[in-house]
């Protein structure tokens, strides 16, 4: 007999065959939270971007309204759907009208707008892209952005140095978007600390934790998940932000020290704490 409510949450990003990011951690970090997960696989690559050298590629938009169509012949519909790394603008506009079509009422749009970082866009995003991207943040119940990507957003100076009255300001610019409720990673007051930021017009929250040394690819992804995971189980914002930082750190520590797993996070080995969290 179930004891939970199980939903159905679609995940629209793209597929690195190797590299633990994207849609090979969205997916099991879902299911493991207990959500049926539902893709659309907006490319296919051999290998993530970060760090590995001739990968293949192959773009998929030109699929993605062709899903979108079947779907709606078969009357498929979710109860949540979060946006991670989108190639295009015109996939920005795809989603925009997937989340129109197929979202039920009451459904959350979860956007994490993977788009930049360190104070800098991508490699081949532009002031268009951002602009595009305004517009799935306009329409978005949560957006997950780094800071980076908060500031592109939102025009704001990125600085790496800042005070509680800088973040509110970049948080009520996204708001000001049109974004329900925003949840900033990667915000530090304080050495040897960072934390998640979360705001809406109604007030905040912060959620303090350990700050590791060294970065790790594909660490985003698998906090937008665990966070869109938890939010599906019935977790408040707070809590999902909470238990989705919790589950990262868990990931980068178990992780560290190994220097041939310098492309991702061994977040398998402790999906089972994830578990965990969310009971």
């Amino acid at each position: 007999m179930n004891s939970y409510n199980y939903k159905r949450i679609l995940t629209v990003q793209d597929i690195s065959c190797v590299g633990q990011c994207s849609l090979t951690v969205a997916l099991p970090i879902l299911s493991a939270c207990g959500v049926e997960t539902a893709v659309i696989p907006s490319a296919v690559l051999s290998t993530h971007t970060a760090g590995f050298k001739g990968f293949t590629f192959r773009d998929l938009t030109s699929d993605m309204p062709a899903i979108l169509e079947h779907w709606g012949r078969e009357g498929i519909k979710f109860d949540g759907m979060y946006t991670g790394y989108l190639g295009s603008e015109t996939q920005i506009d795809i989603c925009i009208d997937i989340a129109e079509k197929t979202l039920k009422d009451g459904a959350l749009l979860i956007v994490d707008p993977a788009m930049a970082d360190n104070g800098v866009l991508y490699k081949g995003f532009d002031p268009a892209f951002v602009e595009a991207m305004k517009k799935l943040v306009a329409k978005a119940d949560l957006v997950v952005p780094n800071l980076t990507e908060a500031c592109f957003l939102t025009a704001n100076e990125y600085r790496e140095e800042y005070d509680e009255a800088y973040i509110r300001k970049v948080c009520g610019d996204l708001l000001a978007l049109g974004a329900k409720k925003v949840v900033l990673t990667g915000v530090g007051f304080e050495k040897g600390f960072t934390g998640v930021f979360v705001a809406d017009k109604a007030g905040e929250y912060y959620y303090k934790h350990e700050k590791l040394e060294g970065g790790c690819h594909g660490t985003g992804d698998v906090y937008a998940s665990a966070f869109s995971g938890a939010l599906m189980r019935g977790k408040t914002v707070e809590q999902a932000a909470a238990i989705a930082a919790d589950y990262t750190v868990l990931c980068i520590k178990n992780t560290a020290g190994d220097k041939d797993h310098w492309y991702g996070v061994k977040f398998e080995p402790v999906l089972p704490e994830l578990i965990d969290m969310l009971k």
